[in-house]
């Protein structure tokens, strides 16, 4: 009978803790959120020669452009179904590195103006792991997911370019919470690709603009971020997230004259720190 008892007490003391690890997850996706942040631009294009021009680094654009937040998530207590919604806005200054036409890249060095403009949606399926084989653990959340998503990047640089493109991606979310804890760490994954990438470059003096495709590219995302539960509804949040992708080589448009203009390859990445309250339902 004592042993019975003792089995008893020692599983419901598992199932317990985990349903508290569990529970403090579902607290922190169910939340609405208000952050500040910063990213750290990393822009680079590089040219292949086309038509005899330079190839190699032609300019770059670095700095940090400070912003703010706001992202809405749930999670279904019952099925785990998981939802996110997510929108930021960032403007500043990026230091600019490049060169005049026809000129040597580093000759050239400037301020540039920036905004940044993201939103996206996640829907994803949360899953409780509980085990590893016959080994019990502190429970954590594993949430597969796909993801839409818009950028927009207005470049300050000549008389404006307007960068644009959307995305589709897959991810997986994995989050756990100490037991017995407040806290809630997240690390998250993703991969997938841009489509309808876009640049209009506006016109100014000795300089007739352009509208135009630029080539699709993979995007990957990672990121880890902190959520601690101040009180029942008040949660601060914490992250940092990584983000890289490309855009390919534009057609070539007419410049004036007997000028043409094109937009090259780039590769662009950003790192983002982020700060925030919420308000968790």
């Amino acid at each position: 009978m004592m042993n019975k008892f003792v089995l008893c007490t020692g599983l419901m003391a598992v199932s317990a803790t985990a349903f508290a690890g569990t529970s403090e997850i579902r607290a922190s996706n169910n939340q609405i959120s208000i952050q500040t942040v910063s990213t750290t631009v990393d822009y680079t294009e590089t040219g292949n020669g086309r038509l005899g021009t330079s190839s190699g680094t032609l300019d770059t654009e670095t700095g940090s452009v400070p912003g703010s937040a706001i992202f809405i998530s749930g999670m279904n207590a019952g099925d785990n179904q998981y939802f996110e919604a997510q929108y930021d806005h960032s403007s500043g200054h990026t230091t600019y590195t490049g060169s005049y036409q026809g000129g040597t890249f580093g000759s050239v060095v400037d301020n540039s103006g920036a905004l940044l403009v993201n939103y996206s949606a996640r829907f994803g399926q949360g899953f409780v792991i509980e085990s590893i084989g016959t080994n019990s653990i502190v429970p954590f959340m594993l949430t597969p997911y796909v993801e839409l998503g818009h950028h927009k990047w207005d470049r300050g640089i000549n008389y404006g370019e307007l960068y644009t493109n959307n995305y589709f991606a897959l991810g997986t979310l994995w989050q756990f919470s100490p037991v017995n804890s407040t806290l809630v760490i997240s690390a998250n994954l993703m991969l997938g690709t841009t489509y309808r990438a876009n640049i209009v470059v506006n016109s100014g003096p000795g300089l007739t603009g352009f509208s135009g495709a630029l080539g699709n590219s993979t995007i990957y995302k990672g990121g880890l971020s902190a959520d601690y539960a101040f009180a029942k509804h008040l949660h601060g949040n914490v992250g940092i997230e990584y983000t890289s992708f490309a855009y390919g080589i534009s057609a070539v448009y007419p410049a004036g004259g007997n000028l043409v203009q094109w937009e090259p390859d780039s590769r662009t990445n950003y790192t983002t720190l982020k700060l925030g309250l919420g308000y968790a339902f």
